[in-house]
């Protein structure tokens, strides 16, 4: 493959479908930031070791530094911007209630790490789900507080349905 080849995907980003012709060597981090310019993943290190680029792709989590957007054909991408996820929107609101961000460069990928634990998830079980998640500057016991608390609404808010 030569540098300028170019592929054409297909994906649906937030529940938004996109058709795009990118550069072959384009990361998924680059895609949702420099095309479609959603700017809430962050890009950290670049080599897959802070997982503040953390999205989830069909809805697994997936570092946005590692994988191509050429790999995205077809597929579904969820970002912190996704408007429709009650399970994100429940994580931002708790992360602000425990103040479980500092500067807040690795609270989407937090976030979306933690989105796909089961509700009921003890602190170990948080833990080991945000395993490939750095923080900088907390020492991450608000950070699994407020999973925990998200995770616990969601519990109370299921059960009286």
């Amino acid at each position: 493959m030569t540098p300028s080849a170019t592929v054409r995907i297909t994906v649906t980003v937030n529940g938004r479908v996109v058709d795009r012709v990118v550069p072959a060597a384009t990361t998924l981090i680059d895609l949702l930031r420099s095309h479609l310019g959603l700017t809430g993943t962050k890009l950290g290190c670049g080599v897959g070791e802070c997982g503040s680029c953390t999205v989830l792709v069909d809805d697994e989590p997936a570092l946005g530094c590692l994988v191509l957007a050429a790999e995205l054909d077809g597929r579904s991408v969820t970002t912190i911007e996704d408007e429709q996820d009650e399970r994100i929107r429940g994580l931002q609101q708790a992360f602000i209630a425990t103040a479980g961000l500092q500067c807040g460069f690795c609270t989407p990928g937090m976030i979306l790490a933690a989105s796909r634990l089961p509700p009921d998830a003890d602190d170990a079980a948080i833990r080991a789900g945000l395993v490939g998640n750095l923080c900088r500057c907390t020492g991450y016991s608000k950070i699994v507080t407020a999973v925990r608390r998200a995770g616990r609404r969601r519990v109370n808010r299921d059960t009286r349905k």
